[in-house]
């Protein structure tokens, strides 16, 4: 029997596992597909809020602590991998904010690096943007990372690790309950059992705790994007107007997103988001016309009240826990929420103060 048993492989529950094993305890991951392929591979990769100035204290608290750790995150499942996550800080451009003082008061309150640019220099920084625009807000330090190359370095360090076991393509179908407790989960594959059970499975947690009478108010919400192929150098840092984006990566990969779609689990893409998204990456860079789109995707995010996830014990059952509902921060918030999680369950002082992040029942 497992110390730990986690339900869903992906970055929230691939960091919990490695920081649980850092600490010297046996952990088994159960994923109804392989690790890595949900949510956290359907992302653009920012490790940022997008307008960050917008969020709830509790959101701005996990993302502060987060935003270091990447750097160092990246380092090492490199070292250790050989696959490099590709951390890249470049900075973000934001073009046509409509709450500027707004989001500079934030910026001095939390003390960010958010300035106001003129066009000289928003050109200098981008020159293929779109023209017209007579300034930006310019956030210097915010970092992105390749999201599926951090998944496969993830999934790749935890099954070097003695004490980690990874139970792939294994459908959780119920908790196993004694009493008023829970002891693992049945699946597919057999029961596995451990001391402490935790909830990571994103969208798809609320239906498993709903077996045992918890309701968890989490919800799908579909994002689509689609990927352009662009001469490398094209685009060298994160550009965001009107709520949409475009992620260079190094090799000249070029992401673009993201929709919010109430559709429940469906994961299908549409047409009409595929124009809207192309539209949009047109209005931010036109030298995008020119490149091929090569993929086109959806994934499903954990909506969320407030967007605000729901960490620690599940209560009225011992050895249950839960990590998830981070809607479209999920990767911005993983380092912070994992850690604050496993704070609580090996006792270690909470690194934020845990009483917004409670499951309330």
């Amino acid at each position: 029997m497992q110390d730990f048993l986690i339900v869903g492989g992906g970055v929230i529950g691939m960091m919990t596992a490695l920081q649980l094993a850092d600490a010297g305890h046996s952990v088994a991951i159960v994923e109804r597909g392989q690790c890595g392929r949900e949510a956290s591979w359907a992302g653009g990769g920012i490790v940022s809020p997008l307008y960050p100035w917008r969020y709830s204290r509790p959101i701005s608290a996990l993302s502060s602590w987060s935003e270091g750790r990447y750097p160092e995150l990246a380092g090492r499942l490199f070292e250790e991998t050989g696959i490099d996550p590709e951390y890249r800080q470049k900075g973000l451009l934001y073009l046509r904010v409509d709450d500027v003082e707004r989001a500079l008061a934030w910026a001095r309150e939390v003390a960010k690096p958010l300035t106001r640019i003129d066009a000289e220099m928003l050109y200098a920084k981008e020159p293929r943007a779109a023209a017209g625009f007579d300034g930006a807000l310019w956030m210097p330090t915010l970092g992105s990372i390749r999201n599926p190359r951090l998944g496969k370095a993830l999934r790749a360090r935890l099954l070097q690790m003695p004490g980690v076991s990874l139970h792939e393509q294994c459908e959780v179908s119920e908790l196993i309950r004694e009493r008023h407790a829970i002891r693992g989960v049945a699946t597919s594959q057999g029961q596995l059992r451990a001391g402490q059970t935790i909830v990571c499975a994103g969208a798809w947690s609320r239906a498993l705790l709903g077996d045992i009478g918890i309701d968890l108010p989490v919800r799908p919400v579909r994002g689509q994007m689609i990927l352009f192929r662009a001469p490398k150098g094209l685009v060298e840092r994160v550009v965001l107007k009107d709520g949409r984006y475009v992620i260079p990566r190094g090799d000249g990969q070029i992401l673009a997103g993201s929709t919010l779609e109430e559709v429940g689990f469906d994961k299908r893409t549409t047409r009409q988001a595929y124009e809207s998204l192309y539209a949009s990456a047109i209005s931010i860079v036109p030298a995008l016309a020119d490149c091929p789109v090569e993929h086109h995707w959806a994934g499903l995010r954990p909506g969320s009240p407030d967007g605000v996830p729901m960490i620690g014990a599940v209560p009225g059952f011992d050895g249950l826990h839960v990590n998830a509902g981070h809607y479209r921060n999920g990767l911005v918030l993983a380092p912070a929420s994992t850690r604050l999680l496993v704070d609580q369950l090996i006792g270690c002082e909470p690194i934020v103060d845990p009483t917004p992040y409670r499951l309330q029942t």
